[in-house]
């Protein structure tokens, strides 16, 4: 009996187009696999909508309000989703919440862990606590004294940015709102922790760094997710090309770096050979850190002001009276400075970024479920299975009538606001538009 050749069989399938239709073929028997779960006696309503593996997370993504609250009324304030490959349970009662963050069973760091591994390739902090509890203490270098020299450096980068295209252009050039608080942000925050790129071509450097950091950026809620980082088309290679801009050997080239950055490198050679591809990694996710919920804060902040000339005009004389108070003179070649505390007195301003983040942040806060726990409720208690993830949504509380007059009002009256905020992964869709100079 003849043997059947394998050779015109393996040819096709050892192609690139063969291997890629195995690797479809075989993400699509993982998703199927992770849709099968059932749920269990004493779990919460098990919610995983008809699509494999994405589950409900566009429905969430259009209306993250008007969904949570539908499904809240339907199954209570305690329930479980299937998103993006992930097993979610919610935890709406407010009551709750420190039920959620105090629980010794429910890691904040086994979630870091995850996000810094799969989104930047950082792998030695799955492994090394030591590590983390160091880098972690980074972190006393953005309070106090060390907090006022990096305000003072930003105030310094924000002048050399927009000195010249307010006192020194000629020509005025329409640009998205969302491009404009972007570019200014990133290379304000760039200068301000890494300092500035001693070559000649530092222009150059920072605009092919900032493109590349947005592209890679457009692409985080599915980095996050499990689908392998090769079949999400070039984020890989422009992860890696990131990843080497931030290396040990290309910092070198740039100079004025914060204190925070320089305890964070001295560190990381500690546990790396000074050109290990990793230490690009950790300073990719610390960049992306500083600026990811800035740009949409800065960005919804300036929309709503700019809808509401009203607001704009107290924000002016508050920082007008500010800056008389002091002595400081506005206009070209006259620098301002404003300290922690006097940043702090600037009531109206606080709370007008404030109410952008009470309107438009949908943020959750999330832990890792390290072991099968048991959380309590008022309708009785819950399982919780080990290796499934556990959010509060404060959101709703941000939209609940009983708190906030009127919470789908995009603005109130200004002078309410410092009453009402004494006492929030934005949306940045919006395709608004914004003088600046060119």
């Amino acid at each position: 009996m003849g043997r059947l050749p394998l050779e015109p069989w393996l040819q096709p399938l050892l192609s690139p187009a063969g291997l890629a239709l195995a690797a479809a073929l075989l993400l699509l028997l993982l998703l199927w696999l992770r849709g099968r779960r059932t749920r269990r006696p004493g779990e919460p309503p098990l919610l995983k909508g008809w699509l494999p593996y994405f589950g409900l997370a566009l429905k969430l993504q259009k209306d993250p309000i008007g969904f949570m609250r539908t499904l809240q009324n339907q199954h209570g304030d305690t329930f479980t989703l299937l998103l993006g490959g992930k097993y979610i349970t919610f935890i709406l009662d407010p009551y709750q919440y420190q039920l959620v963050m105090k629980n010794q069973k429910l890691s904040f760091r086994m979630f870091s862990k995850n996000i810094l591994k799969k989104v930047f390739s950082i792998q030695k902090l799955m492994t090394d606590d030591d590590l983390n509890d160091e880098l972690h203490d980074c972190y006393k270098l953005l309070q106090g004294k060390s907090l006022d020299l990096l305000m003072e450096n930003v105030t310094q980068n924000l002048h050399q940015v927009f000195e010249p295209k307010l006192f020194k252009t000629t020509n005025w050039e329409m640009a998205y709102l969302l491009t404009f608080c972007s570019s200014v942000i990133f290379e304000t925050t760039f200068a301000t922790i890494y300092g500035k790129s001693a070559a000649g071509d530092r222009k150059e450097f920072i605009t092919e760094l900032k493109n590349d950091f947005f592209k890679f950026d457009a692409k985080f809620i599915y980095l996050l997710s499990d689908i392998p980082i090769e079949l999400l088309g070039n984020v890989k290679s422009i992860q890696k090309k990131l990843i080497r801009h931030l290396t040990s050997e290309n910092l070198a080239n740039i100079q004025g770096w914060s204190e925070v950055v320089q305890m964070r490198q001295d560190i990381l050679e500690k546990y790396y050979t000074f050109k290990d591809f990793e230490i690009g990694a950790h300073h990719l996710g610390f960049l992306w850190a500083s600026v990811a919920n800035t740009i949409p804060t800065m960005f919804w902040t300036i929309y709503y002001l700019l809808r509401h000339p009203e607001a704009m005009a107290v924000l002016r004389d508050e920082i007008d009276h500010l800056l008389q108070s002091t002595g400081q003179k506005q206009g070209s070649g006259f620098s301002i400075h404003i300290t922690r505390e006097q940043l702090d007195s600037l009531v109206y301003l606080e709370s007008a970024i404030l109410e952008a983040l009470r309107l438009c942040s949908f943020s959750s806060i999330i832990r890792f479920v390290q072991e099968d726990l048991t959380l309590p409720s008022e309708t009785g208690d819950y399982l919780i299975r080990k290796g499934d993830l556990v959010a509060i949504f404060p959101p709703l509380m941000h939209h609940d009538p009983e708190i906030f007059e009127a919470p789908e009002l995009e603005l109130m009256n200004i002078k309410d606001w410092k009453l009402i905020h004494t006492g929030s992964s934005l949306n940045t869709t919006s395709e608004v538009h914004h003088l600046h100079a060119n």
